[in-house]
Protein backbone atom coordinates (compact mmCIF):
# COMPACT_ATOMS: atom_id res chain seq x y z
CA UNK A 1 0.00 0.00 0.00
CA UNK A 2 1.20 3.73 -0.71
CA UNK A 3 0.91 6.18 1.97
CA UNK A 4 -2.33 7.58 0.37
CA UNK A 5 -4.20 4.38 1.48
CA UNK A 6 -3.67 2.93 -1.90
CA UNK A 7 -2.64 -0.07 -3.89
CA UNK A 8 0.88 1.12 -5.37
CA UNK A 9 -0.03 -1.58 -8.09
CA UNK A 10 -3.48 -0.12 -8.76
CA UNK A 11 -2.94 2.25 -11.72
CA UNK A 12 0.36 -0.03 -13.07
CA UNK A 13 -0.79 -0.83 -16.35
CA UNK A 14 -1.83 2.79 -17.06
CA UNK A 15 -0.14 5.81 -18.82
CA UNK A 16 -1.22 9.08 -17.77
CA UNK A 17 -0.89 12.42 -19.48
CA UNK A 18 -0.82 15.52 -16.87
CA UNK A 19 -1.24 19.14 -17.30
CA UNK A 20 0.14 21.76 -14.92
CA UNK A 21 1.90 18.84 -13.03
CA UNK A 22 4.98 21.37 -11.72
CA UNK A 23 3.61 22.15 -8.15
CA UNK A 24 0.76 22.53 -5.85
CA UNK A 25 -2.72 20.10 -6.88
CA UNK A 26 -0.64 19.23 -10.24
CA UNK A 27 2.48 17.62 -8.13
CA UNK A 28 0.52 15.64 -5.98
CA UNK A 29 -1.55 14.31 -8.26
CA UNK A 30 1.48 13.32 -10.48
CA UNK A 31 3.95 11.96 -6.95
CA UNK A 32 0.15 9.76 -6.08
CA UNK A 33 0.00 8.02 -9.71
CA UNK A 34 3.49 7.13 -9.81
CA UNK A 35 2.89 5.85 -6.38
CA UNK A 36 -0.50 3.51 -7.97
CA UNK A 37 2.54 2.53 -10.42
CA UNK A 38 1.50 4.47 -13.74
CA UNK A 39 3.74 5.92 -16.19
CA UNK A 40 3.05 9.52 -16.06
CA UNK A 41 3.93 12.14 -18.67
CA UNK A 42 4.01 15.37 -17.20
CA UNK A 43 3.69 19.16 -18.22
CA UNK A 44 5.49 21.68 -16.59
CA UNK A 45 4.12 25.49 -16.80
CA UNK A 46 6.80 27.22 -14.64
CA UNK A 47 10.30 28.12 -15.95
CA UNK A 48 12.46 25.81 -13.26
CA UNK A 49 10.21 23.06 -12.25
CA UNK A 50 10.72 20.46 -14.98
CA UNK A 51 13.90 19.12 -13.14
CA UNK A 52 12.01 18.74 -9.81
CA UNK A 53 9.65 16.50 -11.93
CA UNK A 54 12.28 14.51 -13.34
CA UNK A 55 12.52 11.83 -10.67
CA UNK A 56 9.31 11.39 -10.30
CA UNK A 57 7.80 11.12 -14.21
CA UNK A 58 8.63 9.24 -17.17
CA UNK A 59 9.21 12.00 -19.33
CA UNK A 60 8.36 15.84 -18.70
CA UNK A 61 7.42 18.89 -20.81
CA UNK A 62 7.99 22.67 -20.05
CA UNK A 63 5.64 25.14 -21.83
CA UNK A 64 3.02 27.97 -21.66
CA UNK A 65 0.02 27.07 -21.65
CA UNK A 66 -1.66 30.76 -22.83
CA UNK A 67 0.62 30.36 -26.32
CA UNK A 68 -0.57 28.12 -29.05
CA UNK A 69 2.35 26.87 -30.33
CA UNK A 70 3.69 25.86 -26.53
CA UNK A 71 0.07 23.51 -26.73
CA UNK A 72 0.69 22.12 -30.06
CA UNK A 73 4.31 21.06 -29.11
CA UNK A 74 3.11 19.23 -26.18
CA UNK A 75 0.60 17.35 -28.24
CA UNK A 76 3.28 16.22 -29.78
CA UNK A 77 5.83 15.86 -27.50
CA UNK A 78 2.63 13.39 -25.92
CA UNK A 79 2.43 11.65 -29.50
CA UNK A 80 5.99 10.74 -29.52
CA UNK A 81 6.12 9.24 -26.49
CA UNK A 82 2.96 6.47 -26.40
CA UNK A 83 0.31 6.01 -28.90
CA UNK A 84 -2.13 5.10 -26.23
CA UNK A 85 -3.47 7.38 -23.21
CA UNK A 86 -5.66 5.72 -20.30
CA UNK A 87 -5.86 9.09 -18.06
CA UNK A 88 -5.87 12.76 -19.22
CA UNK A 89 -5.78 14.79 -16.87
CA UNK A 90 -6.07 19.10 -17.95
CA UNK A 91 -4.69 20.27 -14.41
CA UNK A 92 -2.88 23.41 -16.06
CA UNK A 93 -4.69 26.40 -15.06
CA UNK A 94 -4.51 30.00 -12.81
CA UNK A 95 -5.89 32.85 -12.51
CA UNK A 96 -3.35 35.39 -13.78
CA UNK A 97 -4.26 37.93 -10.94
CA UNK A 98 -7.19 39.39 -9.50
CA UNK A 99 -9.11 42.03 -12.24
CA UNK A 100 -11.89 44.21 -11.37
CA UNK A 101 -14.59 43.62 -13.92
CA UNK A 102 -14.55 46.92 -14.79
CA UNK A 103 -10.87 47.48 -15.71
CA UNK A 104 -10.09 44.10 -17.28
CA UNK A 105 -8.21 44.33 -20.60
CA UNK A 106 -8.43 42.86 -23.64
CA UNK A 107 -5.08 40.97 -23.12
CA UNK A 108 -6.21 40.08 -19.93
CA UNK A 109 -8.79 38.28 -20.67
CA UNK A 110 -7.88 36.68 -23.62
CA UNK A 111 -4.85 35.07 -21.80
CA UNK A 112 -6.92 33.25 -18.99
CA UNK A 113 -9.59 32.41 -22.15
CA UNK A 114 -6.38 30.55 -23.22
CA UNK A 115 -5.07 28.90 -20.59
CA UNK A 116 -7.82 27.22 -18.61
CA UNK A 117 -10.14 27.14 -21.51
CA UNK A 118 -8.79 26.60 -24.80
CA UNK A 119 -5.38 24.58 -23.98
CA UNK A 120 -7.92 22.08 -22.43
CA UNK A 121 -10.15 21.58 -25.32
CA UNK A 122 -7.17 21.72 -27.99
CA UNK A 123 -5.38 19.06 -25.91
CA UNK A 124 -8.37 16.80 -25.40
CA UNK A 125 -9.66 17.34 -29.08
CA UNK A 126 -6.36 16.17 -29.80
CA UNK A 127 -5.56 13.49 -28.00
CA UNK A 128 -8.51 11.69 -28.04
CA UNK A 129 -7.48 9.20 -30.38
CA UNK A 130 -5.15 7.93 -28.19
CA UNK A 131 -7.68 7.71 -25.56
CA UNK A 132 -9.82 5.81 -27.72
CA UNK A 133 -6.94 2.90 -27.78
CA UNK A 134 -7.29 2.47 -24.49
CA UNK A 135 -9.66 -0.48 -23.12
CA UNK A 136 -10.84 2.23 -20.16
CA UNK A 137 -10.02 5.76 -20.68
CA UNK A 138 -10.51 8.57 -18.13
CA UNK A 139 -10.23 12.34 -18.90
CA UNK A 140 -10.59 14.45 -15.43
CA UNK A 141 -10.71 18.02 -15.69
CA UNK A 142 -9.92 20.36 -13.18
CA UNK A 143 -12.04 23.20 -12.26
CA UNK A 144 -13.29 24.97 -9.23
CA UNK A 145 -15.66 25.99 -6.35
CA UNK A 146 -15.44 28.88 -8.29
CA UNK A 147 -17.25 27.62 -11.16
CA UNK A 148 -20.35 27.18 -9.31
CA UNK A 149 -20.03 30.26 -7.16
CA UNK A 150 -18.83 32.93 -9.14
CA UNK A 151 -15.54 33.09 -7.04
CA UNK A 152 -14.39 36.18 -5.07
CA UNK A 153 -13.91 39.60 -6.81
CA UNK A 154 -11.58 40.12 -9.52
CA UNK A 155 -12.17 36.35 -10.13
CA UNK A 156 -15.13 36.72 -12.75
CA UNK A 157 -13.60 35.71 -15.91
CA UNK A 158 -11.04 32.64 -14.11
CA UNK A 159 -14.88 31.56 -12.93
CA UNK A 160 -16.51 31.48 -15.95
CA UNK A 161 -13.49 29.53 -17.35
CA UNK A 162 -13.77 27.25 -15.27
CA UNK A 163 -16.97 26.79 -15.67
CA UNK A 164 -17.03 26.38 -19.02
CA UNK A 165 -14.88 23.56 -18.62
CA UNK A 166 -17.35 22.16 -16.32
CA UNK A 167 -19.98 21.60 -18.65
CA UNK A 168 -17.39 20.80 -21.69
CA UNK A 169 -16.52 17.80 -19.62
CA UNK A 170 -20.23 16.73 -19.08
CA UNK A 171 -20.60 17.03 -22.71
CA UNK A 172 -17.69 14.90 -23.38
CA UNK A 173 -18.80 12.55 -20.87
CA UNK A 174 -22.04 12.13 -23.77
CA UNK A 175 -20.18 12.18 -26.62
CA UNK A 176 -17.56 9.38 -25.61
CA UNK A 177 -19.26 7.21 -23.81
CA UNK A 178 -19.83 4.79 -26.86
CA UNK A 179 -16.02 4.77 -26.82
CA UNK A 180 -15.84 3.90 -23.09
CA UNK A 181 -14.18 6.98 -22.64
CA UNK A 182 -15.08 8.74 -19.05
CA UNK A 183 -15.00 12.38 -18.74
CA UNK A 184 -15.23 13.89 -14.83
CA UNK A 185 -14.00 16.74 -13.33
CA UNK A 186 -12.60 17.62 -9.70
CA UNK A 187 -13.43 21.15 -8.08
CA UNK A 188 -11.31 22.27 -5.59
CA UNK A 189 -12.01 24.36 -2.77
CA UNK A 190 -9.80 26.52 -0.97
CA UNK A 191 -6.52 24.89 -1.05
CA UNK A 192 -3.70 26.00 0.63
CA UNK A 193 -0.84 26.60 -2.37
CA UNK A 194 0.79 29.22 -4.10
CA UNK A 195 -1.94 30.30 -6.10
CA UNK A 196 -4.26 31.59 -2.84
CA UNK A 197 -0.48 32.82 -1.45
CA UNK A 198 -0.55 34.81 -4.64
CA UNK A 199 -3.82 36.05 -5.40
CA UNK A 200 -6.02 35.60 -1.82
CA UNK A 201 -5.15 37.77 1.75
CA UNK A 202 -4.47 35.80 4.79
CA UNK A 203 -6.98 37.61 6.28
CA UNK A 204 -9.56 36.52 3.40
CA UNK A 205 -8.28 33.26 3.91
CA UNK A 206 -8.65 32.85 7.74
CA UNK A 207 -12.06 34.14 7.01
CA UNK A 208 -12.84 31.51 4.49
CA UNK A 209 -11.64 28.60 6.81
CA UNK A 210 -14.02 29.99 9.46
CA UNK A 211 -16.74 29.28 6.98
CA UNK A 212 -15.55 26.00 5.72
CA UNK A 213 -17.26 22.85 8.33
CA UNK A 214 -14.40 21.38 8.75
CA UNK A 215 -12.72 24.71 10.29
CA UNK A 216 -9.23 24.00 8.03
CA UNK A 217 -8.27 24.73 4.24
CA UNK A 218 -7.63 22.20 2.12
CA UNK A 219 -4.48 20.68 0.81
CA UNK A 220 -3.07 19.24 -2.59
CA UNK A 221 -2.92 15.78 -0.79
CA UNK A 222 -6.39 16.30 -0.13
CA UNK A 223 -7.40 16.29 -3.61
CA UNK A 224 -4.89 13.55 -5.18
CA UNK A 225 -6.74 10.32 -4.44
CA UNK A 226 -9.55 11.74 -6.33
CA UNK A 227 -7.89 11.71 -9.42
CA UNK A 228 -6.78 7.95 -8.58
CA UNK A 229 -9.98 7.07 -7.75
CA UNK A 230 -11.22 8.17 -11.50
CA UNK A 231 -8.07 7.36 -13.12
CA UNK A 232 -9.19 3.51 -12.10
CA UNK A 233 -12.27 1.92 -13.62
CA UNK A 234 -12.00 -0.66 -10.66
CA UNK A 235 -13.01 1.90 -8.80
CA UNK A 236 -15.32 4.44 -11.00
CA UNK A 237 -16.10 2.46 -14.01
CA UNK A 238 -19.47 3.26 -13.21
CA UNK A 239 -18.72 7.28 -13.33
CA UNK A 240 -18.46 9.87 -15.73
CA UNK A 241 -20.59 13.03 -16.48
CA UNK A 242 -20.07 14.72 -12.72
CA UNK A 243 -18.36 17.38 -10.83
CA UNK A 244 -16.57 15.85 -7.80
CA UNK A 245 -16.23 18.80 -4.98
CA UNK A 246 -13.25 18.61 -2.77
CA UNK A 247 -13.92 21.47 -0.22
CA UNK A 248 -14.50 20.16 3.30
CA UNK A 249 -18.41 21.64 2.81
CA UNK A 250 -17.74 24.46 2.30
CA UNK A 251 -19.68 24.02 -0.93
CA UNK A 252 -23.09 22.11 0.54
CA UNK A 253 -26.00 21.87 -2.00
Amino acid sequence: MTNNGFSNDLLSDKTVVITGAGRGIGLAITKAMKQCGAKVIAHSGRSGTAGALADITDSVFEADMTDANSVESFVKFVQAETSSIDVLINNAGTMLGRFPADELTSDQYQKLVDLNQTSVVKITSALIPSLRKSQNASIINTVSISATTGGSPGSSIYSATKAFVSTYTKALARELAPDNIRANAISPGTITTDFHMRYSSEEKLEATRLSIPLQRLGLPEDCAPAYVFLSSEKLSGYITGQVLEINGGQLIA
